[in-house]
């Protein structure tokens, strides 16, 4: 049985943490519009719950600048050109197509 952090991860939601160049505001809330929404199992609240929907994104985005800005590590930081290529390489890999430049 899975328990905790051994659970996995939402795949749209991307890793931010250690690269070059930091991950900005913008990118982090990104990442907490995907958990409200995968949370809330909807992509677009009602009007009603709009207000509940947008204040759990900014809680969200505060708490992941937070993390980010706290987190060590001695690895060197990852390159985004390098880590998108490895990941165009996994998908061509898992689906059987070419990779693309996108």
């Amino acid at each position: 049985m899975l328990t905790g952090y051994d659970q996995g991860m939402c795949r749209n939601i991307r890793p931010l943490f250690n690269f070059e160049p930091p991950a900005t505001e913008a990118e982090a809330r990104d990442a907490a519009l995907q958990f409200v929404r995968k949370v809330a199992g909807t992509t677009k609240p009602s009007r009603a719950n709009e207000a509940a929907f947008d204040r759990a994104v900014a809680d969200v985005t505060s708490a992941v600048v937070a993390l980010l800005g706290t987190l060590q590590t001695n690895a060197p930081p990852k390159s985004r050109e390098v880590e998108a290529a490895r990941a165009r390489e996994r998908r061509a890999r898992r689906f059987g197509s070419a990779p693309t430049g996108n």
